[in-house]
């Protein structure tokens, strides 16, 4: 599931990167194409305000057309009505773009147009196309020639799909454990190459053809490198290259946090463990003592009942020891049979009040937390017929409190402190929070959080 979101995002990624390249690298032409718009517009604007009363008399010229690659062109005439002052000497008579697209020109058109007199003592240019190859026209006809916004979406489209795949031969079937700068040199190379190859299929509008879309390769030999699509597609290696960089060291600092987080989730777990096996033991050896009394006592149907038990508590161990946390009401049952284990000691000396909110059973805390607390409130006090001991467990909000009154030994067993020190480590280590350990003269109390389960 991972694996797939993150080629999904990687996927994303590739193509707003691959929009923004291709917008970049067509900047120019988009503004260009926008102030040609614009010119056009305002151009038919003033001449639908003039509305003159009698059209002007233009006079009027007949050649051959030559149009360029860049889709204007040029008449050479060979008859030139009267009208042009007498100083003028005309050579050629300038086509626009926009005259091209109008009238469907095409290079080595015959054409007999009107023509508008020179600006500046540049050449004349073209009013309107009177008759094309012997045919009149009496009206402009449709645009529907190839125009600059098509030329622009063929533009737009090529470097899109270019720097997308540049982009994606950079990033596709990454794999961070195998990185290595061989394998970031030979993905620059089939970049490289995958653009040179892309290089001869990039389209072009051919004005002398029509304004028949066609490839460089299609070309004649001597002009078949064009410099502004090299440098594009220059432009476009460059960012790819430089990306799959960025990739491979975000992913490599990806690896390393994963790892370290993998260390730290391994510690904890032998940390844990250790805990654990510092419990087992201490637990174990005092139920065999346990044990122990009932069968030189010789009471049968006690040490079986005993055994029983046992056999809960230790099962409960097992299933729990590699578990971090459990629910209040499972550690509860366990605690019920734990807590027989003492009542088959102590008879009718020993008892348990708890009062749980059944709001919280399934709330969680560390397993085996109520055996220290119970194991070493047994061991350090009188648990006598006319001093029965009573253990308190119940809840208050989130907090599960563990009480009992003090009643020291007049012996006092050795004590290490291991259980009540394990135990805070664990809920350390565990849930990241401190348990509260209060105690007076009359009274221990220990205080601990609950945790909230995931929904």
């Amino acid at each position: 599931m991972n694996m797939l979101r993150r080629k999904r995002s990687t996927t994303v990624i590739n193509i707003l990167i691959a929009i923004v390249i291709t917008l970049a690298v067509n900047f120019s032409y988009i503004l260009v194409m926008i102030a040609e718009q614009r010119e056009n517009s305002s151009s038919t604007t003033s001449t639908q305000q003039r509305q003159p009363q009698e059209p002007p008399q233009r006079p009027e010229a007949e050649g051959v057309l030559h149009l360029s690659k860049d889709g204007y062109g040029y008449i050479i005439p060979n008859n030139i009505s009267q009208g042009l002052p007498d100083d003028t000497h005309i050579d050629s008579i300038f086509v626009s773009n926009r005259k091209v697209y109008q009238y469907r020109l095409s290079d080595g058109d015959t054409i007999r147009c009107t023509i508008h007199p020179p600006r500046g003592g540049s050449n004349p240019f073209l009013g309107e196309v009177l008759i094309q190859n012997g045919n009149e026209i009496p009206a402009p006809p449709v645009y529907d020639r190839p125009r600059r916004d098509q030329d622009m979406t063929w533009q737009m489209l090529y470097y899109f799909t270019l720097t997308l795949l540049l982009l994606t031969i950079m990033t596709v079937r990454f794999d961070v454990n195998n990185f290595s700068t061989r394998r970031y040199l030979i993905r620059c190379s089939a970049a490289i190459l995958a653009a040179f190859a892309c290089y001869f299929i990039a389209p072009f509008i051919n004005w002398q053809a029509g304004g028949k879309v066609m490839m460089i390769w299609q070309h004649e030999p001597n002009i078949m490198i064009d410099y502004m699509v090299i440098m594009k597609c220059l432009v476009a290696v460059t960012v790819a290259v430089l990306y799959g960089r960025i990739y491979g060291m975000l992913f490599e600092q990806q690896k390393i946090q994963l790892e370290n987080e993998r260390l730290r989730s391994e510690n904890l777990q032998t940390q844990y463990n250790l805990l654990m096996g510092q419990i087992s033991p201490h637990f174990f050896f005092n139920s065999l003592n346990s044990l122990s009394m009932l069968v030189r006592e010789q009471n049968e149907e006690k040490a079986l009942a005993y055994i029983d038990q046992l056999s809960y508590t230790f099962r409960y161990i097992i299933q729990n020891g590699q578990n971090t946390n459990t629910t209040l009401a499972d550690e509860m049952e366990f605690t019920q049979a734990y807590g027989e284990l003492f009542k088959v000691r102590y008879a009718d000396k020993l008892f348990f009040d708890i009062d749980i909110d059944p709001k919280y059973n399934e709330w969680t805390l560390p397993a085996l937390t109520m055996q220290p607390l119970i194991g070493n409130a047994v061991k350090h006090n009188t648990i006598t017929r006319k001093q029965p001991f009573h253990i308190s467990i119940r809840t208050e909000g989130s907090t599960l409190i563990v009480s009992n009154r003090k009643a020291p030994k007049m012996e006092q067993e050795p004590s290490t402190g291991i259980g009540l020190k394990n135990l805070r480590s664990r809920w350390q280590l565990i849930t990241g929070h401190d348990i509260e350990i209060k105690e007076t003269e009359t009274e221990f109390i220990v205080r601990l959080p609950l945790q909230k389960p995931d929904n």
